[in-house]
């Protein structure tokens, strides 16, 4: 049975063309010999499966508090194993839960405790989803770049320490400049909002019924949260990598 909404129909013609996308996503990898090919693939596939299920899931939780939460607590955690994952593959990734955790959980807290959010799931869930999923990015990234520049750039870190830098200085200042280039896709959807994107948030809610100003307010708001979370997660990620909690060694 097909259904519809205000931007796509949703139907079989909707489920083939979603195959397609994905299927001609892997041909231009494979083509290009960009090594992704079969990634594109199980990506498009576990994307497929996820969102059924969690659509499920959602449906069930939202009218249950504790539910919702627990339902938050999964995102974060599921968040901050792939951000682990993606960084290292240490077992000493898992503290990518700090820079994942510290910037979003008060953040949630203080809009629900202030009322900017309303106690519900359908608020709640896909606030704490959007900045989780910015969290999670810009822990990636932050991680990943300043963990290869350590790794390219020891000489220039053994020169430091030689020069008497401890061993946390010396990372910092040749990491710092690698963390800071992860705010750049934020910094990038921020400035060019309304102009080149228009964000999921605010077309959502234009597609729900509501007008321009207030969708477009709540928009701005989603962004300045999310340059908060991200600047806060890069921070944190740098620091765990300088500490070597994170390692940036390559593995043996």
């Amino acid at each position: 049975m097909g259904g519809s909404s205000d931007l796509l129909n949703v139907g079989p013609a909707l489920a083939v063309a979603i195959a397609v996308a994905v299927l001609a996503a892997a041909g231009v990898c494979v083509a290009a010999r960009l090594g992704h090919g079969l990634a594109v693939l199980r990506a498009g596939a576990r994307a497929a499966l996820q969102l059924g299920a969690v659509s499920l899931v959602i449906a069930a939780v939202v009218s249950s508090g504790p539910l919702t939460l627990c339902f938050v607590a999964v995102m974060l955690a599921v968040a901050s194993w792939t951000a682990g994952r993606r960084i290292t593959p240490s077992r000493r990734g898992l503290w990518a839960f700090l820079p994942i955790c510290v910037p979003v959980v008060p953040l949630v807290a203080v809009l629900l405790a202030t009322g900017l959010t309303p106690w519900t799931g359908l608020a709640v869930i896909p606030l704490a989803g959007i900045l989780t999923g910015g969290a999670l990015t810009a822990t990636v990234l932050a991680g990943r770049r300043v963990t290869e520049e350590l790794r390219t750039r020891g000489g220039e870190v053994d020169a430091a320490l030689s020069l008497g830098m401890l061993p946390r200085e010396a990372a910092l200042e040749i990491g710092r400049p690698a963390a800071s280039s992860a705010l750049l896709p934020a910094l990038d959807q921020t400035r060019t909002v309304g102009l080149v994107t228009l964000p999921g948030a605010f077309v959502g809610m234009l597609l729900g019924g509501a007008g321009p100003f207030e969708a477009g307010a709540v928009q701005a708001f989603v962004l300045a949260a999310l340059l908060l979370v991200e600047s806060v997660a890069i921070v944190l990620t740098l620091e765990l990598v300088a500490r070597g909690s994170i390692p940036h060694t390559a593995p043996a």
